[in-house]
């Protein structure tokens, strides 16, 4: 599991640039909060390798599951949530770990991580109140 911004990162699979290639269907891990992208750490280095011999060869893209197959069940089986699901249920499981969280903050007394955590669940309240009003 990786964590972002005091709680989890939601798995999903999107497009990086490196260079001038475009590398498509990466396993990412993405954080709702802050919105920061990392490739998952399970095909980090198969990424890196296809992307540094795709940009070498001059290629303007190229899908990531033609290269490496990974079964998208075992990748994503140690993130909380995934992008397919409903964003409500994500939102909310997000506010209810970092609710979790913030409990064992304040019982070691970490100010800084309680402080991480108020503005981790003032950005979810403020997207799930979004999402409730587009229902």
């Amino acid at each position: 599991m990786s964590y972002c911004c005091g709680a989890s990162m939601v798995g999903t699979k999107g497009t990086l640039k490196h260079y001038r290639t475009q590398v498509h269907n990466v396993p990412l891990l993405f954080c709702p909060v802050c919105h920061r992208v990392e490739v998952h750490y399970k095909v980090e280095n198969e990424y890196e390798i296809l992307a540094e011999y795709a940009h070498g060869d001059g290629a303007a893209e190229i899908d990531f599951q033609d290269y490496v197959i990974e079964d998208e069940e075992t990748i994503f089986e140690n993130v909380v949530n995934c992008e397919k699901e409903d964003p409500k249920d994500i939102i909310q499981s997000q506010i209810d770990m970092a609710l979790d969280l913030l409990t064992v903050a304040k019982q070691i007394q970490d100010e800084k991580w309680q402080s991480e955590l108020k503005k981790r669940l003032a950005v979810m309240s403020q997207r799930r109140l979004r999402l409730q009003h587009k229902s």
